[in-house]
């Protein structure tokens, strides 16, 4: 076997669904919280919001624990604080719990916005943790954590609007506008992104995954929101209260989860190749030393 084939990157597979549950439920959970602690200002019950935002996030630790080898050794993660993204995301989960079941038992406002501060704590946490996976190019890209950031405030405030159209709330007349922003920010990440990851160098095999959630991700995921956002905020303007709105921001927000979801579970579970060997000088047999070969790093977009 060449030494090419035996440096190519391979797919990881230490992180799989339960790993893309982590960062769906927890995402789309404090993306939710954050929003439930704004509406709230705005007279909205938050019990509803809040509750579902809770359960997200419980079940995306669930899927954690699921994917340790030995779940009953899971509390050693609580002793590496200083070096630790994942140790920091679970040393503030039970403050984020007891914040949220604060809120929803007493309403107090100060317990709901210290949550809301906790869960953009623990989502910036998530984004760290996957960025400190050096060995995986895809996830190391420095621009990964404000995409992560952007994809869980998306999720938050699409998944707000679908939950208050299920619930029969009042319609929120900044709903839209905030959906609108939220998408285009992503949009704008995920193309700088994706820009950056190919010009510093990335598995070819990563590249093609991402090149073939462009379409569903950009197209459907974004796209198809905006457009039916577009005629909300003139029907916002022109009638506040009317269910057409509502609804149609509830369907976009539903498309806009669905495409954050998809769009981690992809780039955890199907673009995680690690970088494999880059060989500056592939040995030669009777070569005059060692730079008589020519430099490799198969499997890469470039060298």
């Amino acid at each position: 076997m060449s030494a090419g084939n035996q440096s190519r990157p391979q797919h990881q597979t230490n992180w799989d669904w339960r790993a893309a549950g982590n960062f769906i439920g927890g995402g789309t959970g404090t993306g939710l919280l954050l929003f439930a602690a704004i509406s709230s200002v705005a007279g909205l019950s938050p019990a509803v919001p809040v509750c579902a935002a809770l359960v997200l996030i419980a079940l995306g630790l669930f899927c954690v624990w699921l994917e340790i080898g030995r779940p009953w050794r899971s509390m050693n993660v609580m002793l590496h604080v200083r070096t630790s993204w994942m140790t920091r995301e679970s040393l503030l989960a039970p403050l984020l719990f007891g914040s949220g079941l604060i809120a929803l038992a007493t309403g107090s406002a100060v317990a709901l916005w210290l949550g809301a501060l906790l869960a953009m704590l623990f989502l910036y946490c998530q984004a760290r943790l996957l960025n400190a996976a050096k060995g995986i190019p895809a996830w190391r890209q420095k621009l990964v954590v404000p995409l992560i950031v952007a994809t869980g405030l998306t999720e938050g405030v699409g998944l707000l609007a679908l939950l208050t159209a299920l619930a029969g709330s009042p319609h929120i007349a900044w709903l839209p506008a905030a959906l609108l922003v939220l998408l285009l920010m992503r949009a704008l990440l995920w193309r700088a992104y994706r820009k950056n990851l190919a010009a510093h160098g990335a598995p070819q095999q990563a590249l093609a995954v991402l090149d073939r959630l462009e379409s569903p991700f950009i197209r459907i995921g974004h796209w198809a929101p905006v457009l039916l956002l577009m005629p909300v905020l003139l029907l916002v303007l022109l009638q506040p209260t009317l269910a057409a709105a509502q609804w149609l921001t509830a369907l976009a927000g539903l498309i806009a989860v669905a495409g954050g979801w998809l769009f981690k579970y992809t780039l955890i579970v199907r673009a995680g190749y690690n970088q494999g060997y880059a060989l500056p000088h592939v040995p030669v047999r009777g070569g005059a030393g060692p730079g008589s070969g020519l430099a490799s790093k198969p499997g890469w977009n470039r060298f």
